[in-house]
């Protein structure tokens, strides 16, 4: 019996062993089968071409590029882990303060677990406008947007307005432009005030022209480290086009060729609204009350802590093979060093670089001075100490080592009484005190040493301005020439001799000058060594990726960071990086809406060649013999065709 149940146990254990052999079989093959089901998916996914599979998937960075109203208006869902994680945003501008914004509306972070440090005690950064008890009203420079700031309006319809109750900054702003649509009546002016008629032509040659169009079509990679200089000559520099453009944007004709190129390609789809501004929209106040209070008020509702006198002095970084992490961050608060180490969970955003440290500011009796000197714990500082431990990081000696050729010169003149505002009315053609566009953006003085130009825009600039006053932006691309009636460099004037300058260029006769700037104006001149440092001629990488390769936990913010297709100087691209930056680190299933694509509208194209001639015919350009019977037999072919009514309507030929 025994050797039986022996024999029936080993039969039992040989059953229930062929069951499990059995069964491990079975899922075995079911493994396999499922295997090859997914292998068979994928290869179907390979083979079928006509497909938009894959198109959202996310990229190297962690992110996906989008565009129309289905991915405009998503909310993506929560991020998992977010609630355990922290967040460090070193500066308050306004890259850090979108990051901040976009942490707490998309990514969900709680306000009470972001913290951002500012060496300042204000936030904004460069977008400021404050009214100083000793000096007075200041404006370092001003913010002018376009219709298609993607990143900016996608954040601007959550931000509430704190101006009209129920509505977003975003319909502020829209029915605001609306009401009180942007353009210029005098965007020129020469001997002292006088309309320089520019009478919103390029007066641009052909061969300026075909040297325009050549940049638009070059490789980034052939201009890198070129300056404008080397793809322009005086076929451009001595046109309409180049007045606009230079002032407008504050190029120097030593500047880079590549950001040129990237402008243009960027812009090209408001090139007929260069001349007279209609493309460009404006705030009604000053870019720190329209654009900065609102998004503090937003941050501060939603807990997020601010940090002010704060500086972060170095960031060290754990770098292995494929791995980068952020791992401490030393603080210096008001003298008080310590060191914060960070894990994993601690994401850092660092604003590296900075347009506006090593300012100067001046007073109605007292020159601002030019002082580029780079301080321990500036925006400088602090990248050149990350740069140093990672090739990956940028490059800031290509922006910050050459202050004479990145700086220039802003004032902000508020008048005192009604003797000047006639002078501007004068040029501006409208009544300045009307509460509406005023000059509709810049004028620019042509024959001015220093190349002034200068705005008036909404009145008041500042809500609590008194009615009686205007406060006017000034600013000077030659800081260090000579002037035209105050012989001294602009940044070696007082700004009651910055405001006589710019009162002789007005027009005013030259016994009052003198007088109205001392009595009936008061500025304050405002001197930014490094406001151009983003134009300096550059290489690919000078500027690190706004999520490194290989980075776990940081990223870098604002204009010194590289994201595609975007320019910088604006706000656009500031909150571009805010958005890339956290969409990236908490793997946001959400499209970062892509650059306005009118750089591959067919219609753009055309109709900015057209209008860059002045509305000339294509068919009328002065080309060899060969080239016109090439081109008058294209148009032969094309007669009769879909395609020579499109170009007849962008009146092409």
């Amino acid at each position: 019996m025994a050797k039986k149940n022996n024999i029936g146990l080993g039969l039992a254990a040989l059953a229930v062993g062929a069951g499990a052999v059995a069964a491990v079989t079975k899922g075995h093959k079911a493994e396999v089968k499922k295997e090859e089901r997914k292998a068979a998916v994928k290869a179907a996914k390979q083979d079928y071409r006509n497909t938009e599979l894959g198109r959202y998937d996310k990229n190297s960075k962690g992110i996906y590029y989008s565009n129309g109203n289905y991915e405009a208006f998503a909310r993506p869902k929560k991020p998992a882990g977010v609630d355990e994680k922290n967040a460090y945003i070193v500066g308050s501008g306004l890259a850090s303060l979108a990051a901040a914004c976009f942490l707490v509306r998309d990514g969900q972070m709680p306000g009470s677990h972001i913290h951002i440090l500012e060496a300042m005690d204000i936030a904004g950064g460069a977008c400021d406008g404050i009214f100083d008890p000793a000096r007075g009203y200041v404006m370092r420079g001003g913010r002018e947007m376009e219709n298609h700031f993607e990143c900016l309006w996608d954040l601007f319809r959550s931000i509430p307005s704190l101006e009209v109750p129920g509505a977003s900054v975003l319909d502020e702003y829209y029915w605001l432009n609306k009401a009180d649509p942007n353009y210029s009546l005098c965007r020129a002016t020469e001997k002292q005030g006088q309309d320089a008629h520019t009478d919103g032509k390029f007066a641009i040659s052909d061969q300026g022209a075909l040297e325009i169009m050549k940049l638009f079509f070059t490789p980034d990679e052939q201009l890198q480290d070129k300056k404008i200089t080397d793809v322009f000559d005086e076929e451009v520099f001595s046109s309409n086009f180049w007045l606009y453009w230079r002032t407008m944007f504050a190029f120097e004709n030593w500047h880079s060729a590549l950001e040129m190129k990237l402008y243009l390609k960027r812009y090209i789809h408001h090139i007929g609204g260069l001349p007279d501004f209609t493309a460009l929209r404006f705030t009604r106040y000053n870019q720190y009350e329209s654009i900065i209070l609102p998004m503090t008020c937003y941050l501060k509702d939603h807990g997020v802590q601010f940090f002010y006198e704060t500086k972060v002095t170095d960031v060290q970084f754990n770098i292995e093979i494929g791995r980068k992490q952020a791992s401490s961050i030393t603080v210096d608060h008001k003298g008080q060093v310590e060191t914060i180490d960070l894990t994993e969970n601690d994401l850092l955003f660092i604003t590296n670089g900075g347009c506006v440290e090593s300012c100067t500011v001046g007073a109605q009796d007292k020159a601002a001075g030019f002082d580029p000197t780079i301080k321990p714990g500036n925006g400088w500082d602090l990248w050149r100490r990350v740069a140093a431990q990672d090739p990956s990081f940028g490059n800031p000696d290509k922006f910050c080592s050459k202050p004479e050729e990145s700086n220039w010169e802003s004032a902000t003149i508020t008048t005192l009484d009604d003797t000047i505002p006639q002078y501007i009315e004068k040029i501006c053609k409208r009544d300045p005190f009307s509460g509406h566009t005023v000059t509709g953006g810049i004028v620019t003085v042509k024959d001015s040493s220093w190349l002034l130009s200068w705005t008036l825009n909404r009145q008041q600039q500042f809500r609590d301005q008194p009615k009686n006053q205007l406060c006017v932006w000034v600013y000077g691309l030659f800081s260090d020439k000579p002037g035209d009636y105050v012989k001294k460099s602009m940044r070696d004037c007082t700004g009651k001799e910055i405001c006589m300058e710019w009162l002789y260029h007005l027009g005013v006769p030259t016994d009052k000058i003198e007088e109205l700037a001392e009595h009936s104006a008061n500025t304050v001149p405002v001197m930014m060594p490094y406001i151009d440092a983003f134009f300096m001629p550059r290489a690919i990488g000078d500027r690190p990726d706004v999520v490194p390769k290989d980075a776990v936990n940081f990223a870098f913010l604002g204009q010194f960071a590289e994201t595609p297709r975007d320019t910088i100087f604006t706000t656009e691209y500031s909150m571009r990086t805010g958005m890339v930056a956290v969409y990236s680190l908490l793997s946001i299933d959400r499209g970062v809406p892509e650059v306005w694509g009118s750089t591959y509208d067919v219609r753009c194209l055309i109709d900015a060649a057209v209008k860059l001639r002045d509305g000339r015919k294509l068919t009328d350009m002065e080309l060899p013999f060969v080239k016109k019977l090439a081109l008058k037999e294209a148009l032969r072919k094309i007669e009769g065709t879909d395609l020579e009514k499109f170009l007849k309507k962008y009146n092409a030929i």
